[in-house]
């Protein structure tokens, strides 16, 4: 006698070998919930066993582990539940979206902006901390009328500061005291066309009255005298007063570098390269060129503009050759290459800027416009010439032709192109 309820299913413990038909098998899930535990007198008197398993019960296994029969509606057939439950699935990732190259290249190049002004500010202010602003134009008294062109006196001297006794021995510098000029030019710098105006050391002029720029006394004139014996009388200021008395120009700068900061500069820059169109020697500047294109080292271009004896004219072929030089110097260093190489920047600025003296108006920017003038005039933007000279005077010095050099200054008073010549 089956005691199984009428429901055409089976349980354990019946009395018949084969099921009677498959009954609907309720969702167990373990361990959370526990198995529902049989009806009293179920099981034909068996109690219920915790540890009884599915397998035990029925002879059938589903294949899943993890306890978990699910069953289809009215089908009777478990099936696998899925292997990773949605509900815990991690969120699908959006799809990256494709670099923005424009946004990128104009980061970037805000980013290398931002970069280069630092950097330029950081070399104009250093630079500019390190010039020496040395001379007071303000202690020249009695002075001309500005005119519309900029105005440099530009001056080299032989003064020997800091240097070693080897030094001066390899650059035949000799070692005499103090300081005088070793060239002096004014280069204008007009709207016009830029001019470089060489003014021989030994050109016969008029030291007129000053002021010392020490003492503060006043001084009578002197007529009669070279202009380079302004200088060693007081210095930048009473030449800077003496070539403005002789010429009517109006001098707004003033720049001067000793041998060593010449010669520095130069080996900074790497050499400068120069065309001597014939060969010369001199044993007291240590001369000896070839004739030819070829780059000159510092000690080399020193002995090029100082060299004077070994020419007929002189001191005006010297200064025909510092002019060239010059003009060569500074159509090297305002170059891209230099201005923007770090490493060919600083050495340059540190070499000149460490005994180059200027005016205390001069500014970094000041310097730049003399240099970038200097350039045009190499570059064909202007001319160079030496004052006009009329003939000799006393003492081997040089007489200038007074005529020609008013309608010299007058044209670059009023940025006139300049159609004076000068003769020698």
């Amino acid at each position: 006698m089956n005691d199984w309820p009428e429901d055409g299913g089976y349980g354990r413990g019946g009395a018949n070998s084969q099921p009677e038909g498959a009954r609907r098998m309720r969702h167990v899930q373990r361990p959370q919930v526990p198995q529902q535990q049989p009806q009293h007198g179920q099981g034909q008197g068996q109690g219920y066993n915790p540890n009884f398993t599915q397998h035990q019960a029925t002879g059938y296994d589903s294949g899943y582990n993890t306890g978990q029969v699910y069953g289809q509606g009215g089908g009777g057939r478990g099936t696998v539940p899925p292997q990773h439950d949605p509900r815990y699935a991690p969120p699908p990732q959006p799809a990256r979206p494709a670099p923005d190259w424009r946004r990128r290249i104009k980061v970037g190049s805000v980013v290398l902006l931002v970069a280069v002004l630092a950097w330029g500010i950081g070399t104009y202010a250093w630079a500019s901390s390190q010039m020496r602003n040395e001379v007071d134009l303000a202690k020249v008294i009695e002075r001309p009328a500005e005119g519309d062109c900029t105005t440099y006196l530009i001056v080299g001297s032989d003064s020997r500061e800091g240097m070693s006794a080897e030094e001066k021995k390899k650059l035949h510098t000799g070692s005499a005291e103090g300081k005088r000029t070793d060239s002096m030019m004014i280069l204008a710098a007009c709207g016009s066309g830029n001019t470089m105006i060489s003014l021989p050391r030994d050109s016969w002029v008029t030291i007129p009255s000053f002021v010392g720029s020490e003492s503060g006394k006043k001084f009578a004139a002197r007529g009669g005298s070279k202009l380079n014996a302004a200088y060693a009388m007081d210095g930048p200021e009473l030449l800077v007063r003496t070539v403005e008395y002789n010429t009517g120009l109006r001098i707004d700068h003033y720049a001067e570098i000793g041998f060593a900061g010449f010669a520095n500069i130069v080996d900074a820059l790497g050499g400068v390269e120069m065309n001597i169109e014939k060969g010369f020697k001199d044993k007291k500047s240590g001369a000896d060129f070839q004739a030819g294109q070829q780059t000159l080292n510092g000690e080399q271009a020193l002995a090029f503009v100082r060299t004077r004896y070994a020419f007929a004219e002189s001191d005006l072929a010297r200064t025909k050759n510092q002019q060239k030089f010059l003009s060569a110097l500074a159509n090297q260093a305002a170059t891209p290459g230099t201005i923007l190489n770090p490493f060919a920047l600083y050495p340059t600025l540190g070499a000149g800027l460490d005994t180059l003296i200027v005016d205390k108006d001069m500014s970094l920017y000041d310097l730049g416009k003399m240099f970038f003038a200097m350039k045009g005039i190499s570059g064909g933007d202007g001319k160079s010439m030496n004052i006009p000279i009329s003939g000799s005077a006393p003492q081997g010095s040089l007489k200038w032709d007074m005529p020609k050099v008013k309608q010299l200054v007058g044209q670059i008073q009023n940025d006139e192109p300049v159609t004076v010549t000068s003769n020698r």
